[in-house]
């Protein structure tokens, strides 16, 4: 257990604020969270669900609590997953669910690892909040901002030292460490530049805006059966369905920002309804016999691959004392649903690294920036790397619509890297993972983030099945339709 004596302010009650006063109080440290919306807890799920939580927009667009996260609630914080259980969440066993194409569907050492969760994001804070306030060594100060950090006064040699925050009516609250988890819009960058210290910071646009909307099963009706986490892309639509607590689930539509026309279309309950039945996946799903809406069209763009960088040459902090996690440290493209779980992850890998470094702040830092540099930064280089792929398939999309050759057009040889990849990703990967017991295990667990990145392309026997399948791509069926054409998409919805 940690001392007792270390008082943590963390700032934010999101659930990155929130895990971390979880992963925190439960190593044996005093924790304040303080958050400036000044909002009760609702008193069940449901009412959560419409919960004012000005300082997360996207509270009540789609989330995934991915196997990496329900590994760990299992593993070091199992009373948190039989709360999130007893509040309506489901457990989605992905070693059960291997798609009917594949022969051999017998169970495999590991498939216990490959289980999510289905919760809705506002349910998953609510669960927490309940339980991290259960704690007598946590409160919560709510309805009060944060404007900056506290430190002492002069020029330090060395880092500056975190010793507070500096509250929105200009009182101090005093702290041994400060926990930023205030997200993506995230102030940390002027209160660093307030202590002298610019941040580093890397971003890069995602290139969409998304769109989604909530449902609930009629009575009487089950959820679809499906094979696998359930998303695709059509160049310019990318979609996915994202199960809930409680009997619900959301549809997610994501258009590239420059695409208006659709954008707008989409914002229509009735026309986003409509895509969604347009769209092979989504079809049963939003089927009015089985599902009834319960949300407008919630849109949300300036989706942005984040990262700040909080230490410098030779991996010493910039400043002591303070600490970021999830969003307003790293944040990735939403649509792939990283986001709460990463973040849970970062609580309990900052929690650890405090333990390990002892009185020493330095040696904390190190440690934490460390483990975020090894469990969390691969998944933002990931990120960047796929969008990138994905707006390149959108624009040779956009050319080849305009008449134009997609290679020599953009300026890239027909043998270009990243077109060889997007076709390897079409007709190799997916319909293997469709066929391939091992392809799909190994797909689901790089969804879930349970292996790296780049885990099935440096692994030889799952690489060369991919291969295999792509390259016998002009011996079998074309593959099936995911969804029409943009042009006739934009016929269907006028």
């Amino acid at each position: 257990m940690g001392d007792e004596s270390l008082h943590v302010a963390v700032v934010g009650a999101g659930v990155g604020g929130l895990a971390a006063a979880l992963a925190l109080s439960r190593a044996g440290y005093r924790v304040t969270v303080i958050e400036r919306d000044a909002t009760p807890l609702p008193p069940d799920p449901d009412a959560a669900f419409d919960w004012d939580r000005r300082g997360a927009p996207q509270v009540r667009h789609s989330h995934a609590l991915l196997a990496r996260l329900r590994n760990l609630l299992r593993d070091r914080y199992p009373d948190v997953l039989q709360r999130l259980l007893d509040a309506g969440a489901t457990e989605i066993r992905f070693g059960e669910m291997l798609p009917e194409t594949i022969d051999d569907r017998s169970p495999q050492p590991g498939d216990d690892d490959l289980v999510a969760l289905a919760c809705r994001r506002t349910t998953f804070e609510w669960v927490l909040r309940q339980v991290v306030l259960e704690s007598p060594s946590v409160s919560l100060m709510h309805g009060r901002g944060v404007d900056g950090l506290a430190s002492p006064p002069g020029r330090p040699v060395g880092p500056p030292l975190v010793t507070g925050v500096v509250l929105d009516r200009g009182d101090v609250l005093t702290a041994d460490l400060v926990v930023g988890a205030v997200g993506r819009r995230s102030a940390i960058p002027r209160w660093f530049s307030s202590l002298g210290v610019e941040l580093d910071q890397t971003e890069e646009d995602t290139g969409i805006v998304y769109l989604s909307r909530f449902y609930r099963l009629r009575d009487g009706a089950g959820f679809p059966d499906a094979a696998g986490p359930i998303g695709g892309d059509l160049g310019y639509l990318k979609y996915g369905v994202f199960q809930g607590d409680n009997r619900t689930f959301s549809v997610t539509l994501a258009v590239r920002t420059h695409d208006d026309e659709l954008r707008k279309l989409l914002l229509d309950p009735d026309l986003f309804d409509l895509a969604a039945r347009n769209l092979t996946a989504t079809e049963p799903w939003v089927q009015a016999e089985r599902a009834a809406a319960t949300t407008p069209v919630h849109v949300m763009g300036g989706l942005l691959n984040r990262h700040l960088r909080f230490t410098g040459d030779g991996g010493e902090p910039l400043v002591l004392g303070f600490h970021a996690l999830g969003d307003a440290h790293t944040c990735t493209n939403p649509l792939y649903g990283r986001g709460c779980s990463l973040a849970t992850v970062q609580a309990t890998l900052l929690a650890d690294a405090i333990a390990a470094g002892g009185d020493d702040p330095r040696a904390r830092g190190r440690l934490y920036e460390a483990a975020c540099e090894r469990e969390v930064l691969p998944w933002y280089r990931a990120a960047v790397n796929q969008d990138r792929l994905a707006r390149e398939a959108a624009a040779a999309e956009r050319e080849a619509r305009d008449g134009r050759d997609p290679a020599n057009g953009s300026g890239g040889p027909p043998s270009d890297p990243a077109a060889f990849a997007r076709e390897v990703m079409r007709d190799g990967l997916l319909p293997a993972v469709r066929t391939d017991a091992r392809v799909y295990r190994a797909f689901v667990r790089t969804f879930n983030l349970l292996d790296p990145p780049e885990a099935m392309l440096t692994d030889p026997d799952v690489f060369g099945r991919i291969l295999e399948v792509f390259q016998d791509r002009e011996n079998r069926p074309p593959e099936p339709e995911l969804g029409p054409p943009r042009r006739e998409m934009l016929a269907r919805l006028h």
